[in-house]
């Protein structure tokens, strides 16, 4: 008989899936995108495939939020109240309409300041996930299981990891905006190219943590 709670855990599964298979198909076109054996517009229209595929993973872990909270729910590890389940998947919702507004906007003022408001419900969702995660390894409430509470805690983590490569990622706007004006040259491309690998330590970081976390799920095994 097919259950709830085992239609959200295949749809748990199926998030964590598009969340790491679409990061890892982010890292190939952003390699590529890095190689100046390509054309410009080569080059491009790669990083324009790259920013459609990126939504996939950022839908995934946008809905991670409900998907989590509706599964320690259903399988009685934490009593959430029904308005608490109700919440989460509001605000999952509202986050993924925030991320389809932002990829809509392209460069438009309202976008920067649509993601500055994504930006302090990430750090919020860091601090809540760790807190979680913390407390419950501490005191075995409200997450008594140790594996549970250890993969809230990686998952505040993730939250931080993401943090930190919007952070050093930043500064990648202007210096594309003036490779694409003023054309390829060591000139445009060694800070363009400086910035990007900025940010690949924490990516690499958050590959590791996102299969850490599958793995603790799986095997639950402390």
């Amino acid at each position: 008989m097919i259950t709830l709670y085992a239609v959200l855990v295949f749809f748990h599964v199926l998030l964590f899936v598009f969340w790491l298979g679409g990061d890892l198909g982010v890292a190939i076109l952003g390699d590529h995108f890095r190689k100046r054996t390509y054309t410009l517009e080569e080059r491009l229209v790669l990083l324009k495939l790259l920013v459609v595929n990126d939504l996939g993973p950022r839908f995934a872990w946008a809905l991670m939020v409900a998907s989590t909270i509706s599964l320690v729910s259903m399988g009685g590890y934490w009593a959430v109240p029904v308005w608490g389940v109700v919440a989460a998947w509001a605000l999952s919702l509202g986050w993924c309409w925030l991320i389809l507004k932002i990829h809509s906007l392209g460069q438009a003022p309202e976008a920067a300041r649509l993601k500055t408001a994504e930006f302090s419900l990430k750090c919020a969702l860091a601090a809540f996930y760790l807190a979680l995660g913390g407390l419950s390894l501490v005191t075995d409430e409200p997450l008594a299981p140790n594996w549970l509470a250890t993969k809230a805690v990686i998952f505040g983590l993730i939250f931080l990891s993401a943090i930190l490569i919007d952070v050093m990622f930043k500064p990648v706007g202007p210096a594309l905006m003036r490779l694409v004006n003023e054309g390829s040259s060591d000139a445009t491309e060694d800070p363009l190219l400086k910035t990007m690998n900025r940010s690949r330590f924490w990516v690499r970081v958050t590959y590791v943590l996102l299969v850490a976390i599958g793995f603790i799920g799986s095997a639950k095994f402390f």
